[in-house]
């Protein structure tokens, strides 16, 4: 009985320009009973990452990206009248709870303004390189983001990417093959202060946490990695984080977030759990 389930992409597997297979994906993702009875126990929100948005590792030259985003909004119930649903991209953020108790989500966009990843050789073992110059969220999302952050109220910003932020050493789509981006998101955090920071990810088919410090940035910066909840890895095996805090998870997840208003400060505790809710990884999150 969660208070908020949030998606973080690869909702369904579309890898489509035809837009009669998506709307086919996600009808029959919601009218699965299970799902209905999530949906009938607290509301759900989220983004897309690439299958999803229409293509595996895509970015913004897919030519169906405004059809595409009008299937993932219809199909989250997002109002017809919320402002995303008339700007260019999927971005958007969600305040939830009282003055004194409250928590902001902020939905980035991967995708639908994301300069193309440059391709690694064959021989090195990496399906890309990082791309020096290359843009990800797009300078409306930067300038919209950082508005989100400045002088925001919540105690608790969680920042969801369908792609991971911090990790830098594998060899598929990530923040770090963005590196000025990425550097242009830490830079940002570090400006405007947000209360409580926590970047949300998923895409790996593994869970992982990543812990990083920031400079000038009050508190250590966490990311919570969970993904997927149907299809893992085949194979075991090893993968650098330096980043990593605990183990890597392997097996069909999700992540749960505990919040305990009454401690002083707030603290977040986080866990990964198995299909059949067995306890893979936790970590504590202590407020600031």
């Amino acid at each position: 009985k969660p208070n908020l389930w949030l998606w973080l992409g690869d909702i369904i597997y579309a890898d489509t320009e035809n837009m009669s297979v998506m709307k086919k994906k996600y009808d029959q993702q919601k009218n699965h009973p299970d799902y209905q009875m999530l949906l009938s126990r607290c509301p759900t929100i989220g983004i897309w990452d690439d299958h999803d948005y229409g293509t595996n590792d895509g970015y913004g030259n897919y030519p169906k990206k405004q059809e595409s985003k009008t299937q993932m909004l219809d199909f989250l119930d997002v109002s017809k009248t919320r402002p995303v649903r008339m700007r260019e991209g999927a971005y958007d953020s969600y305040t939830f709870g009282p003055q004194g108790k409250r928590v902001k989500i902020i939905l980035l966009d991967g995708r639908y303004f994301r300069e193309e990843l440059q391709k690694a050789p064959q021989e090195s073992g990496n399906r890309y390189w990082p791309n020096e110059t290359a843009n990800l969220l797009g300078e409306a999302q930067w300038q919209w983001l950082e508005a989100q952050l400045t002088n925001s109220d919540a105690q608790i910003h969680l920042i969801a990417s369908g792609i991971q932020v911090i990790p830098v050493q594998h060899g598929f789509e990530k923040w770090g093959n963005f590196p000025k981006a990425r550097k242009r998101l830490f830079d940002l955090l570090s400006k405007t202060q947000p209360n409580n920071p926590v970047i949300l990810s998923g895409d790996r088919h593994i869970a992982e946490i990543s812990k990083i410090e920031i400079a000038d940035l009050n508190c250590p910066l966490y990311e919570i990695t969970s993904s997927g909840l149907t299809h893992s890895w085949k194979v075991t095996r090893e993968e650098a984080n330096k980043y990593r805090a605990g183990e890597m998870v392997i097996d069909k997840n999700f992540a749960i977030m505990k919040i305990d208003w009454n401690a002083v400060p707030v603290t977040m505790n986080v866990e990964i759990r198995g299909i059949d809710n067995e306890l893979f990884l936790s970590q504590k999150i202590d407020g600031q």
